[in-house]
């Protein structure tokens, strides 16, 4: 390793010392964001912005295939829209920027800079829909939206970040409880098949629902340091928002009726679960199916006849196969190794005048950092393969991590000691009354992260009050 090489490393802050610091270390280094002159909000730079755009295409995708269509809204929402949904407004209202002046003159109502759109959809959807011939509307917005957060982290928690949000109306509560349901599993496969990230499928307790659902459905990925994160969330929204804003329809025998809502949502906050689920101390490990660059090649000794040339020719080739590029500007290799170690790039390949004459090149892996001599007319048989193998351990390394920092308990002290001894999830039987619930936040600063789809509940006693209960739910610190 070079100097230039060693020193670029020492400036990331290792996990293990401070998992705050590293996580920014990485965040700046590896090139994903700038600060911007607003405290709070960020620059997604354009390496950060690629792998958005990879995890944006996958999913519009998947969203269209499902019957959606895509739309938009504008930025802002009068005041008494907002309000006419009081569970809503309420839950919003800490987060909520205003705008009180246009120009030098102050405005006769405020405006809401847009924290989400469900007021914006619904006072739409009340103008369109009057038959059961209208119905299902499925409509999608990619955007962006402001919450006025008092604790900022890159991509994790930013006053302004980008998501999609899904907003639909059907005509009967089972038509939407199935909706709410088909586009978590949406998120679940973008999260598992394509970022890697295992999640947990569940239902929120009351207390942690979107403000103003009837319920709302969640992923929860684990990372590196035993905290949880809120991958996506899915939610039922019942009737409430169209008894707010008369969204009705004839049905088949002239009956108005309401119709039953869901919207649903992920954000850039993806781009920090795959930091942190990934991530070690030389920087990102970013999974091929959502790299911008899957292979960089970098020439060795490119100054010596013929090797930039023979470069550009394995560019080419692999282009074909995966999305490549080169670094042949004057740097040391050594920086280069560094700096794409740094971002994350699955496979770099290396070829200099030796490889030449054995017709061969040197492929390293992000993942495990073997180094493997590879001639080069087996190059597209085996990068392919590779990639998918980086692919699949990354998964298999974040599913292992969350089943060793997942424990069962069955008291608080025991509930107590695993958050203290092994930070992660903590699966405890719980009774149901929110009081439990705010008393175990209250005391561990843990929260309800879900109640798990795909396990059964169990016969057992809450963990907080001792009282026969049977539902089990996973706990953990969260972001």
């Amino acid at each position: 390793m070079g100097k230039k090489g060693k020193q670029f490393v020492e400036k990331v802050t290792a996990m293990e010392e401070e998992f705050a610091q590293w996580y920014t270390d990485v965040v700046k280094q590896a090139d994903l964001v700038d600060y911007a002159s607003v405290r709070g909000s960020m620059i997604i730079r354009p390496y950060g912005y690629a792998i958005w755009e990879n995890i944006r295409d996958v999913l519009d995708k998947k969203i269209k295939d499902t019957g959606h269509q895509n739309m938009y809204f504008p930025l802002f929402i009068p005041e008494s829209l907002l309000q006419k949904e009081k569970d809503h407004i309420e839950g919003f209202a800490p987060e909520v920027a205003w705008v009180t002046h246009g120009g030098n003159e102050e405005l006769q109502e405020r405006l809401v800079v847009r924290p989400t759109s469900e007021v914006l959809f619904a006072e739409h959807y009340s103008k369109i829909i009057h038959s059961y011939r209208d119905l299902p509307k499925l409509y999608n917005q990619w955007s962006n939206v402001v919450r006025w957060e008092k604790t900022t982290r890159p991509f994790l928690r930013s006053l302004e970040f980008l998501w999609q949000e899904g907003h639909t109306c059907h005509a009967t509560d089972q038509d939407a409880a199935e909706e709410t349901r088909k586009m978590l599993d949406v998120y679940a496969s973008v999260c598992e098949d394509f970022l890697a990230i295992p999640i947990v499928k569940g239902k929120k307790t009351e207390k942690e629902k979107f403000a103003g659902a009837k319920y709302t459905l969640t992923i929860e990925s684990l990372m590196h340091d035993g905290k949880a994160l809120q991958t996506g969330t899915s939610h039922h929204l019942g009737t409430g928002f169209a008894e707010a804003f008369d969204i009705s329809y004839s049905d088949e025998n002239g009956e108005q009726k309401p119709v039953h809502q869901t919207s649903w949502g992920i954000t850039t906050r993806l781009i920090g679960a795959l930091i942190m689920v990934h991530g070690d101390n030389r920087g990102l490990v970013v999974p091929p199916r959502v790299a911008p660059t899957q292979v960089m090649i970098v020439p060795i000794a490119q100054h010596k006849e013929g090797v930039l040339e023979k470069a550009y020719d394995l560019k080419n080739q692999v282009a074909k196969i995966a999305r490549v590029d080169i670094d042949a500007s004057d740097k040391m290799p050594g920086w280069k190794f560094n700096e794409y170690e740094m971002k994350g790039i699955p496979l770099r390949l290396e070829v200099g005048p030796k490889d030449m004459e054995k017709n061969q090149v040197v492929l390293v892996r992000r993942d495990t950092g073997e180094k493997s001599f590879v001639a080069i007319d087996e190059l597209p048989a085996i990068i392919p393969g590779l990639l998918e193998e980086i692919q699949q351990n990354l998964y298999d390394k974040a599913l292992s991590h969350r089943k060793e920092k997942t424990t069962k308990v069955t008291t608080f002290d025991e509930f107590k000691q695993a958050l203290e001894q092994n930070p992660g999830f903590v699966k405890a039987i719980w009774c149901e009354n929110t009081a439990c619930e705010e008393k175990i936040k209250e005391e561990t600063s843990a929260t309800s992260r879900c109640i798990p789809f795909d396990e059964e509940n169990q016969a057992g006693h809450c963990v907080c009050c001792g009282k026969e209960a049977s539902q089990l739910v996973y706990w953990a610190k969260a972001y």
